[in-house]
């Protein structure tokens, strides 16, 4: 039986609510987001492997560049010449990785309980999930922001009959920001942090007919 993630994240609370992760299920007060990425092996979650994660934090409208992660992990049996035209990265690009029970801890300690901010950001939590809850018994469970949803909803009015193109080049495009290191979990991370702040912050972009 599949259990809704509501429900899900209420017993994780209950079942943590002692520990020493009980932070984490604690509504976030603050005004930081992170904005967080990983390069898998497939995007089947599945079956894939992470391969890399990337993530920034975001404070009001103030990319905190200083406060990053950017981690890659040891090459999985899965890195085939398949994946690799998924992600970009190989072996070689992988140099020196660490253990993946590492860089969870890492990324529970850079995230907290702020809200996590993603293109396509359900897939990267389920991609952490699927490791995070068999070595910790939880799952993360912060505030999801999917990047597409606030473009489409601040620009809706705009395009009143038509569709709107959420597909990531795109967005950057009508947004006027560069695309760091595409295909980096690191620049991708960032890329989407300032399309976030651009959206948020910024004047209301134009759509191209």
């Amino acid at each position: 039986m599949i259990i809704p993630r509501t429900i899900r994240k209420l017993k994780d609370k209950m079942d943590h609510k002692q520990g020493p992760y009980a932070h984490l299920f604690e509504p976030y007060k603050g005004d930081e987001v992170v904005s967080l990425d990983c390069e898998t092996t497939s995007l089947d979650v599945s079956g894939a492997e992470i391969l890399s994660i990337g993530a920034v934090k975001i404070r009001g409208k103030k990319l905190l560049t200083s406060e990053r992660l950017d981690i890659k992990l040891k090459p999985p049996k899965t890195l085939t010449g398949d994946s690799i035209v998924v992600h970009k990265l190989r072996a070689t690009d992988l140099e020196g990785g660490i253990e993946l029970e590492d860089a969870l801890q890492q990324v529970l300690a850079f995230v907290g309980n702020r809200p996590i901010l993603g293109y396509y950001v359900n897939y990267d939590i389920r991609m952490l999930d699927k490791f995070i809850r068999p070595i910790y018994g939880f799952g993360l469970p912060n505030k999801a922001i999917e990047l597409s949803h606030v473009y489409h909803d601040i620009i809706k009015w705009r395009s009143v009959g038509g569709n709107i193109d959420l597909r990531f080049d795109t967005i950057s495009k009508q947004l006027d920001i560069p695309m760091l290191e595409r295909h980096t979990a690191l620049g991708d991370a960032i890329t989407v942090a300032l399309m976030y702040v651009r959206l948020t912050h910024g004047s209301p972009p134009e759509v191209a007919c």
